[in-house]
Parts: C-alpha cells; structure tokens; sequence
C-alpha cells in the first residue's frame, strides 16, 4: 500500500522588521562641512544634514549613549525573533544625514522604525518624551505612528521613566520640524530618553544599569506595537 503524500508544513512567515535609528554619530564634530550640508526636511524646506547631539556637563556625549542604548534594543528584539536594521552600525562614523534617516523605513520596508535620542534642555527640566509626525503627510504618520508612540510611552512609564516636564503632553511631542519624522513612510517615532543636562537624569544615562533599563523599556514598547510576546 502506497504512503499517503505528505502534507507541505506552512510557510514560515517573515519576521517583522524594525528600524533603528541612534541619533548622531561619532565624528559629526569633526565634519561640520557635510553635517551642515542642507538636505530635504520632508516640508518643502531643507535643514543641516545632522548635527553633533548634546552631552552631559561630565562630557558624556548624546551620540554614544545613543548607540549603546540601540545596540542593547537590537539583541533584545533579535532574539524576539525581530529583523533589526540599525541606520548605522558603529559609533566611529559620520551622519547618515537625516533625509537618509527619515527614508530607512521605507528602503527596510520596516514594520516600525524608533529613532533614540537624549535632549540638552535647562538642568531643572527632567523627563522623557516621544515625538511622532504632526499634522501628518501620509496614512503611516497618521495612525500607526501616534501608535507606536504611545506604545513606547506607556513602556517607558512602566519602566519608571517620568514624563517630560518641559516639552509635549503626557509623554508624547507631535512634531512638524523633525525631517527624519516627516520624511517617514512607515510608523515612525522620536524616543527623547531624557535630559542629559539634568544631573540626575545625567546619572542615569551615563550609566550602564541606566541604558540598559532604557533599553528594555524601548524593546518592550516596539514589542507591543508589533503584538508580539514580552
């Protein structure tokens, strides 16, 4: 008697891919020529190509606080089961420019993209906020975005990260003047993780325990907004 065919397994399904994005970079100081290289802003206008970041009054820098806090997201979604792209892959570069930023999403073809930034605002400021696309140009900026925003948010407050005192409302920013923002196709948002010229929030950032409790709490939003198991 012949051996039933066998049945195909299912095909796997893609893995959801995310983008991330750790503001600045390394050698922006060195290169004020091509930082300050005008590029579309996604508003009929242009701005500077990128700029250095901020840094704590002790001289740790926004753009390695960055890179380290998206290194730690990075593993933490990869063994989710996560594609990760990272618009740049060390701390030792220059740019990429903002345009080119705001456009990752698309060329990913990203299910999310998370830019990790820190703020430089008056010492008395404290606080975290997300940014997200506003009044949005296209249907990824004026659902899904706000969404993932507020999924970052809510991670962030779960974590014990406080709202920003100083800028937004409730956590989040909408935003008109941010290209890497406007120029997005895909559910794009800004994590301002706190102000480095705060000091206490200056320890936190420039600490290991502190990005790494940044970190999960960035990883456990964006798992959120995707569905996924925390």
């Amino acid at each position: 008697m012949a051996a039933p065919p066998l049945t195909p397994a299912p095909a796997a399904a893609d893995p959801p891919v995310v983008v991330l994005d750790p503001g600045h970079n390394g050698r922006n100081s060195r290169n004020p020529a091509e930082i300050n290289r005008q590029v579309p802003d996604g508003r009929g206008g242009t701005k500077p190509c990128n700029t250095t970041g901020t840094q704590t009054n002790a001289g740790y820098p926004e753009h390695a606080f960055t890179f380290d806090v998206a290194s730690r997201v990075e593993q933490q979604l990869t063994a989710a089961g996560v594609q990760v792209v990272m618009t740049r892959t060390d701390d030792d570069g220059v740019g990429p420019c903002v345009d080119e930023r705001g456009r990752a999403g698309e060329s990913a073809d990203a299910d999310a993209v998370v830019s990790i930034h820190a703020d430089g605002a008056a010492s008395r400021d404290t606080g975290f906020h997300v940014a997200f696309s506003d009044p949005p140009l296209n249907a990824a900026q004026a659902g899904p975005a706000r969404e993932l925003s507020v999924s970052l948010r809510d991670a962030m407050r779960a974590a014990g990260f406080t709202d920003s005192n100083y800028i937004g409302r409730d956590g989040l920013s909408p935003r008109s003047d941010l290209a890497g923002l406007s120029l997005a196709t895909r559910p794009t948002a800004l994590v301002e993780c706190a102000n480095m010229r705060n000091p206490d929030e200056a320890a936190v950032v420039s600490s290991e325990e502190g990005r790494a409790r940044y970190a999960t709490a960035l990883a456990q939003g964006v798992l959120a907004f995707l569905n996924l198991p925390r």
